[in-house]
């Protein structure tokens, strides 16, 4: 199958990437410059295009992402620490930000005769984000399936959905993912900062899957604490 990749720049979008290149026929990446703070992730997807000699499209809707205000992503709010599954981390939710993507990524794949594309969403991410679980992908790719009728017929292959960022991690391993290329962090500082909810997310997803993290993180303690007091209030 033909597809192209929604590809931020983060472990689970490059490794997804390196699972098509390897598995269907890899046509290429979508990035989006959507307004984020961390917006040095796409640096990492046009790595892993140039690696995988495929093309890398950035396209710009930070217009939009202006209107999608409030979130910690895109404003001037502070990104909060602790485990990803804290009631805290909604702040990092962009309204519809999935849908959009999607739905210009499924125009683009119809364009250049795709057979599918391809997206990242994985388990961790239901407890906080709507528009990354199952019942969205099989609502969203029906909905696709009506508005292409009679023009294309594209597929939304989401391969790691009922995966956990571990499970990820070893899939990541056996294909041989650049992992040291690939960008997490919501903050967007040079390096890591270990403490935000994807680095600590990043950080336990190594320590579970038994891999090797070759990621420098300002802070590479904090992960262990927050982790514990997840667990300690039953969301870890």
């Amino acid at each position: 199958m033909k597809m192209l990749v929604i590809c931020s720049g983060g472990l689970d979008s490059v490794t997804l990437a390196q699972k098509v290149a390897k598995e269907h026929h890899l046509l290429g990446l979508l990035s989006f410059d959507y307004g984020q703070r961390h917006k040095k992730e796409l640096s990492f997807a046009a790595a892993c295009a140039n690696r995988l000699g495929v093309r890398h499209d950035v396209i710009d809707i930070s217009g939009i992402g202006a209107l999608l205000s409030g979130s910690a992503l895109t404003d001037g709010v502070a990104v909060p620490d602790g485990h990803y599954a804290e009631d805290s981390m909604k702040i990092t939710i962009v309204p519809n930000r999935n849908p959009i993507m999607l739905t210009i990524a499924y125009g683009a794949a119809a364009a250049r005769g795709a057979d599918a594309v391809a997206a990242a969403f994985h388990g961790g991410d239901h407890f906080i984000y709507p528009d990354c679980r199952p019942e969205f992908v099989n609502a969203f790719a029906e909905m696709q399936n009506k508005a292409l009728a009679d023009f294309a017929s594209v597929s939304l292959y989401t391969p790691f959905v009922t995966m956990s960022k571990a499970d990820i991690v070893r899939e990541g391993d056996r294909l041989e993912t650049a992992f040291q290329d690939t960008w997490s962090c919501y903050k967007g500082g040079q390096h890591h900062c270990g403490r935000c909810g994807t680095c600590v997310e990043r950080q336990e997803a190594f320590h579970v899957a038994g891999v090797k993290d070759p990621t420098f993180y300002e802070d590479s303690h904090f992960w262990q604490g927050a982790v514990a007091e997840a667990k300690m209030k039953g969301l870890g």
